[in-house]
């Protein structure tokens, strides 16, 4: 029988969503103290490297902290990276030109990577696999917040405090998440191992590959045109990378992101492509819905936090009903279905938007496409997470933050170029609006049709039954599911 999470998890938990919390913040705070930044320290040529260094920084590290959880200490290794974070915050507000704060923005994104892939590892090796889905409403909450609550922040700080304090905002938070941790967290002393070995090949190639496809996802169509060399050549090395970085990792001893991991259970690859589709969903509604409310519908910019409230509170909403129900009868993949399939309805009805439809109706859109993250995202993670060994879950957990950045990433690129395209040329007025409303349809009919492949994703989905929860003890449950009962039966010596 499995052993049930400590009656402690979570409050330790809960210091473990405060230091993701602050790298889901941080963006959205520092994104609304832009403007007051560039009118202080210039640079204005430069101000979209303040967001892609750290971007970019947060997706080539993700990876190599998620395999240095599975190597070492996952303890320390998140210590570590709340330590990182916090510092490169303090550098960043005492920043005196735009190249420092680009720098130290970089060195915000590698302490970011740390957080994000030590927190999901960290709650699948509390948790077992069937009481997971009861602290879903946690991980939800804690997005919710870090993409509603970061503009409101920014906005409150930035213009009472100063600008530097959109970064000093995250020491007092962070020294907390960081005693928070260091006191409440107790994970069992792993066995003596071998001397582990870092896949520096592998680190290098993702390095290279990661580096390509962020930084086209973030320069085409608006920096550069798509069929522009630059853009095309670093199509070209991402597409080399990976075909490299899948050789280096068959051979090496200890693979940075481990072959078995993707290819052990056919969940979790659909689970990855899940993730992927939710980041283009919520990097696409968090920009373009607010940008529509305000141009077409007459809403203010200092209210563009709250204009997100109908999407985010749905999320939480749902990610509680889904994981309840999961925990109580072992049952999910009713939530990824339900899920993706809302999403598309709602995404098509967002697409049907003009410069006539109200407020209320847009937000009732909204509600679905809420409703279906919720059912999908934080589903879509703990399938991932069953689906793996404990010996590998640092490098999943990886996995799964990358391909959610990187799919939001190249989602961010594509309605870039989208919405430039619609507005080009329009001065303000009523035909500006119109243009907006156009560019708008345009990306939520994209996202639309990420959101039925997302559908058919799902479906492929095989529901394995979880263990963990009261009464599944029995040990011949379904034994064709060798990852999962895997999970179920490791010995704490292999965390």
């Amino acid at each position: 029988m499995t052993t049930p999470p400590p009656k402690n998890v979570r409050w330790t938990l809960l210091g473990v969503m405060l230091a993701m919390l602050l790298g889901m913040l941080d963006n959205n705070v520092v994104g609304t103290a832009m403007p007051t930044i560039v009118r202080d320290l210039g640079g204005l040529e430069h101000i979209s490297w303040v967001v892609t260094a750290y971007t970019l920084a947060t997706a080539v590290s993700t990876p190599v902290w998620g395999k240095l959880g599975d190597l070492y200490s996952r303890k320390q290794v998140f210590l570590a990276s709340i330590v990182l974070f916090l510092l490169a915050s303090l550098l960043a507000g005492a920043a005196h030109s735009m190249a420092q704060l680009i720098e130290f923005r970089a060195l915000q994104g590698i302490g970011a990577g740390g957080l994000a892939a030590g927190a999901f590892a960290l709650v699948g090796i509390l948790v077992p696999p069937r009481e997971r889905g009861r602290y879903q409403g946690m991980t939800a909450s804690v997005m919710a917040l870090g993409v509603v609550g970061g503009p409101l922040v920014g906005g409150l700080v930035t213009g009472h405090l100063g600008w530097r304090w959109a970064f000093y905002v995250n020491l007092p938070l962070g020294i907390v998440a960081l005693v928070w941790v260091r006191l409440m967290l107790r994970l069992p002393a792993r066995p003596p191992k071998t001397r582990p070995r870092i896949d520096w090949a592998g680190t290098a190639v993702l390095t290279a590959t990661i580096g390509a496809t962020v930084l086209a996802a973030t320069w085409a169509g608006t920096t550069y045109a798509w069929t522009s060399w630059r853009i095309l050549a670093l199509g070209a090395v991402a597409v080399l990378g990976t075909v490299g970085f899948v050789a280096v990792e068959r051979h090496v001893t200890e693979p940075l992101l481990p072959p078995r991991v993707f290819t052990g259970h056919r969940n979790f690859p659909l689970g990855i492509g899940l993730l992927a589709a939710t980041g283009v969903v919520m990097f696409g509604s968090a920009l373009y819905l607010p940008l529509f409310q305000q141009t077409v519908q007459g809403a203010t910019a200092t209210s563009s936090g709250l204009l997100l409230l109908p999407l985010m509170i749905p999320v939480v909403i749902a990610s509680n009903i889904a994981g309840k129900v999961m925990s109580r009868t072992g049952r999910y993949k009713v939530f990824p279905v339900l899920g993706t399939l809302l999403l598309t309805i709602g995404t098509v009805a967002l697409a049907t938007m003009d410069t006539g439809t109200s407020r209320l109706v847009a937000g009732c859109w909204t509600v679905l496409v809420g409703l279906g993250m919720g059912f999908t995202m934080q589903m879509a993670t703990t399938l991932a997470q069953n689906s793996v060994e404990l010996r590998d879950m640092g490098a999943a957990m990886a996995a799964t933050n990358l391909f959610r950045t990187l799919g939001g990433s190249v989602g961010v690129a594509v309605f870039g170029s989208l919405f430039t395209r619609a507005v080009t040329g329009t001065a303000r007025g009523e035909a500006h609006r119109h243009a907006v409303a156009v560019g708008t349809r345009h990306i939520y009919l994209t996202t639309a049709a990420v959101c039925a492949v997302a559908f058919v994703l799902a479906l492929l989905v095989r529901e394995v039954p979880l263990r963990g929860g009261p009464g599944t003890g029995n040990k011949n449950t379904a034994q064709k599911n060798q990852p999962v009962t895997r999970l179920a039966t490791e010995s704490p010596a292999d965390w």
